[in-house]
C-alpha cells in the first residue's frame, strides 16, 4: 500500500511539472531616462530642509 501511495504522489509531481510545458521567457528592454538640467536633484532636499526647519522654528 505504501508503495501504491508513493507511486501515485511522484505520478502527480511530474504531472504538475510538466502542465505548463516550456514557454521561453519574454525580455523587455529597459529604457533609462536621464535628466537633462543639472539642478535636478537639488529641489527634494532643499524642500526638505524648509520644512525641518520651519518644524524647528514652530517648535521653540
Amino acid at each position: 500500500m505504501k508503495k501504491l501511495v508513493l507511486a501515485a504522489t511522484l505520478s502527480l509531481a511530474a504531472t504538475a511539472s510538466f502542465a505548463g510545458g516550456y514557454e521561453e521567457p519574454i525580455i523587455e528592454p529597459v529604457i533609462i531616462e536621464e535628466e537633462t538640467g543639472s539642478s535636478g536633484g537639488v529641489w527634494l532636499p532643499l524642500a526638505l530642509f524648509v520644512v525641518i526647519a520651519a518644524a524647528a522654528a514652530g517648535c521653540s
